[in-house]
């Protein structure tokens, strides 16, 4: 599977022929200046929560490349009432569903929503990929939570990506608690350095998951990786 950073909290991966996008910050993000948002290739959009720094760029992608934008119910309807964008499939908390590149679940996330224009997102959410090629759990922005437990009981996780810059969402140290409660070794952290509240020390961060067993993967803004 080939997993590609765009910076902040938003990357992509292809499983087989199929391009998904999650969570489309890219041109209003100064340290992603050097990505073609026009370029990007997507067949579906999946968004955890309606802050601008998770949604600046979806329109854009999904009319662009046709795509379907998956998310909670209120941002899909934002996107088909307000900006008249039809191609959009609705979920909630707990529910799943089989798509043509796997079967994704809808999970809780403990943080605030909020679309762009000041209309309601909804509660935010992460999701759980499980496909023929790999399972792996993004947790959209979110604090710590014991709910994260339940993921092994939904899927073997080959790999997760976690937020880690702290202020906003949970930090380094209560990151690597969460890859214990997920049950997974190989983490990709998301959601730091962007601006000054979550700057992160690389070095304290990789430490505080190798003290747990566990490895974490910060890829370089435009980097693709197969993981």
């Amino acid at each position: 599977m080939k997993f590609t950073f765009y910076g902040h909290a938003c990357f992509a991966v292809q499983i087989q022929e199929t391009n998904i996008i999650f969570d489309p910050f890219i041109s209003p993000n100064e340290l992603a200046a050097d990505i073609d948002v026009d370029a990007i290739k997507a067949d579906y959009i999946l968004i955890s929560h309606g802050h601008g720094d998770h949604v600046a760029d979806a329109l854009r992608i999904a009319q662009n490349n046709e795509a379907t934008i998956v998310s909670n119910f209120e941002i899909v309807s934002w996107y088909q009432n307000t900006h008249k964008y039809p191609k959009a499939h609705p979920m909630n908390h707990g529910g799943s569903w089989n798509f043509d590149f796997g079967k994704v679940k809808y999970t809780n996330a403990v943080h605030t929503s909020g679309l762009p224009d000041g209309s309601y997102g909804g509660y935010p959410g992460g999701f759980i990929v499980n496909s023929a090629e790999k399972n792996f759990y993004y947790a959209g922005d979110t604090a710590l939570t014991y709910d994260m437990k339940l993921i092994p009981m939904w899927s073997k996780l080959d790999f997760a990506v976690l937020p880690i810059g702290d202020n906003f969402t949970m930090g380094y140290e209560d990151a690597a608690i969460a890859a214990e409660f997920i049950e997974c070794d190989k983490i990709i952290g998301v959601h730091f350095d962007t601006f000054g509240f979550i700057k992160i020390d690389h070095s304290k961060a990789k430490a505080a998951f190798e003290a747990k067993g566990k490895e974490l993967i910060l890829p370089k803004i435009g980097e693709t990786i197969d993981i």
